[in-house]
């Protein structure tokens, strides 16, 4: 009888494409970075702030995270198509995405964004 250790060493599992993790992955860096620049671009302009408030009780903060999260979902919509069938490497694409996500970052951030408010 075969021990478990042997019958998993014979086991063979097909390489998948690793692109539609990527495009998720690289989705997620894109929709982080939008809401970092929707956040600047309502503090630098009274106009895009007021295009931004979807609901009163909120404020802007309801149209940066609903502008944020459309883009993610558009960017994930358009990247996944593209890259499904793509041996893209997730290394690249996690790389990419961090460095997205932390100008996303930096773009919340009151010290950042402030520097550009409209007087």
């Amino acid at each position: 009888m075969d021990t478990m250790q042997e019958t998993a060493e014979r086991v063979d599992y097909p390489d998948r494409p690793e692109g539609p993790i990527s495009a998720a992955i690289l989705a997620g860096g894109i929709g982080s970075l939008a809401l970092g620049l929707v956040t600047t671009l309502a503090e630098a302009s009274e106009t895009i702030a007021g295009w931004l408030e979807f609901n009163s009780g909120v404020g802007p903060l309801s149209g940066k995270t609903i502008v944020a999260v459309v883009v993610w979902l558009i960017a994930w919509a358009v990247l996944h198509p593209l890259l499904k069938d793509k041996a893209y490497e997730t290394r690249r694409a996690l790389a990419v995405s961090l460095v997205l996500i932390a100008l996303g970052v930096i773009g919340t951030f009151p010290t950042f964004f402030q520097l550009f408010a409209s007087e």
